[in-house]
């Protein structure tokens, strides 16, 4: 049987990245437990101090079906290359041009955001092409 999981991304801004990636990925930010107006007031009441309000954060799909992503704030930034990146399927079943037209599109939006645009690897015999992003904390992922 498979298993369940969630992504998990260090970061310095959980709060921002749970925002941005919730726009990318079409998912929500986590709302705070029932009888809670806000995580401020739950963090409150649990006895968080507000220094660390934004130590962490979390996203899910309104589907349910994708997994849970999670930030979680750490001191060190991001110093190399992701191991481990998302394929953000932004035009499927398109293929040629009209993909690449699509991802065009949807790098545009993402970089409104705050994302920035890394590099585009046009369609050939093995590939059907991509556009590699960076998320605003400089995590790589891809638009295919």
């Amino acid at each position: 049987m498979a298993k369940e999981f969630q992504v998990t991304y260090d970061c310095a801004d959980p709060g921002a990245q749970a925002a941005f990636w919730a726009q990318v990925l079409g998912y929500r930010v986590q709302p705070p437990p029932e009888g809670f107006a806000d995580w401020a007031a739950a963090l409150t009441a649990w006895g968080v101090p507000p220094e660390h309000h934004n130590d962490r954060s979390a996203i899910t799909d309104p589907d349910g079906k994708g997994p849970r992503v999670y930030f979680q704030k750490v001191p060190e930034g991001k110093t190399v290359k992701n191991r481990l990146h998302l394929d953000v399927r932004a035009a499927p079943g398109l293929t040629g041009s009209e993909r690449m037209d699509a991802l065009e599109v949807e790098a545009t939006r993402l970089e409104s955001l705050g994302a920035k645009r890394l590099y585009r690897l046009e369609p050939n015999d093995e590939d059907e092409g991509i556009i590699a992003m960076a998320d605003p904390e400089g995590n790589e992922f891809c638009l295919d």
